[in-house]
């Protein structure tokens, strides 16, 4: 394959089949991690703890924030991106609370 404009959409699709696989992993991995945070939630409902722990959020906020550096990603985004998933999670444990 000679073309460039062949070659090139060779490699687009390509790269889009990964970006696919990848999606897939993500949707995954979050479900798996909304299951567990969904126990936590549970667990603060029965035994009426906070719904938010400000200072558990901080840290691991601080850690995704270097795993994205590490792993050559915006940690502003990788911030922004934690801080809507703790969002959801606090408000399912509101849920199991009332």
């Amino acid at each position: 394959m000679t073309d460039p404009v062949a070659q090139a959409a060779k490699v687009l699709k390509d790269h889009r089949e990964s970006i696919d696989r990848l999606d897939a992993i993500l949707v995954y991995t979050l479900g798996e991690r909304f299951k567990h945070t969904q126990a936590v939630g549970v667990l603060k409902a029965e035994h009426d703890l906070p719904a938010s722990d400000p200072t558990r959020e901080a840290t691991q906020i601080a850690r995704l924030e270097d795993l994205a550096n590490r792993a050559s990603l915006d940690p502003e985004f990788a911030r922004k991106f934690l801080n809507f998933v703790i969002q959801e999670v606090i408000q399912h444990h509101h849920q199991h609370q009332n």
